[in-house]
């Protein structure tokens, strides 16, 4: 197309979940109703952490990060996706809409790190008992958390600097509830197919990356508690299903959507429900229901 017949498009469309008012009223009220407790649930694990002497310890700090980095990942797109059941008008600017996938990618990308984190945490914990707390001390733990944050600045900022310089001028709905770069992707006025192979790579090959580290992680502590003998061997091992069971529900929607060759709408929209609200409701569920402390 020729440049001069471009326009600058200052807006984008989301079609949302669904168009059928009775089902949006009951989205809103369901989804209203999960954002309190995923926000809340959160807070109450990071106040019992740092209030409580007996969860001052590496795991618990680390699931504390956690909980904060879930807690804002659920708020960059879940407040919009209620509004916008009670709005005619469901729009969100360019801003809005680089904000929402420079933070989504940015806490997603801590996100995955910060579980590759905690899984070495619990291997020095099972496989190096003695040597726990010399290892996994504190300046060991907050450099661990930092480079989750940089890992997830990098990756987020990576992102930005291709899909902000794209062309928009043509249509500019958006089937989802939130900008996504799959999807922002298709708007643009160019030939975005190998662009999207590249940026899809961006996200999913360091999530198929930590998801296989993962696995094998705790396969090896997995043996192990199998063939120790020690006391509170079962403590152990509720507390790495826990894990994994974290591990899959995040890796598996975030593989599928950027992944999968073949993009199907209604899953694409359920998978991206589960892990930006679904996985931060179920995680301190997981990690509380199945510790006693």
């Amino acid at each position: 197309m020729d440049a001069g017949n471009l326009s600058v498009v200052s807006e984008f469309v989301l079609l949302g979940l669904c168009h059928s008012w009775t089902m949006q009223v009951l989205l809103l009220l369901m989804f209203f109703m999960l954002y309190l407790i995923i926000v809340f649930g959160n807070i109450a694990i990071i106040i019992l952490i740092i209030t409580d002497p007996h969860l001052h310890s590496p795991m618990y700090f680390l699931l504390a990060n956690l909980s904060f980095v879930d807690m804002w990942l659920c708020s960059v797109t879940t407040p919009k996706m209620i509004t916008d059941f009670v709005r005619e008008n469901k729009t969100i600017s360019f801003g809005g809409c680089m904000c929402q996938i420079l933070f989504v990618h940015f806490f997603g990308g801590g996100e995955m790190v910060l579980l590759v984190v905690m899984a070495y945490d619990r291997y020095v914990a099972i496989c190096k008992p003695l040597h726990y707390s010399t290892i996994m001390n504190l300046q060991k733990c907050i450099g661990l958390v930092l480079t989750s944050w940089t890992t997830g600045f990098v990756h987020a900022m990576s992102q930005m600097a291709v899909i902000v310089q794209l062309p928009f001028c043509g249509p500019r709905e958006i089937d989802s509830f939130f900008c996504d770069i799959p999807l922002v992707i298709k708007l643009a006025c160019i030939d975005s197919y190998n662009l999207g192979i590249l940026m899809n790579a961006d996200s999913g090959v360091p999530a198929m990356t930590c998801f296989i580290v993962l696995l094998i992680s705790y396969s090896y502590i997995l043996l192990t508690i199998r063939q120790s003998s020690k006391a509170g061997t079962s403590r152990a091992l509720s507390t790495c299903t826990a894990h994994i069971t974290v591990v899959v529900l995040f890796f598996g929607p975030c593989i599928f959507i950027y992944v999968w060759p073949l993009s199907i709408t209604w899953v694409d929209k359920f998978l991206a429900v589960f892990y930006s609200v679904i996985t931060p409701l179920l995680n301190p569920a997981i990690y509380t229901l199945r510790n006693k402390e």
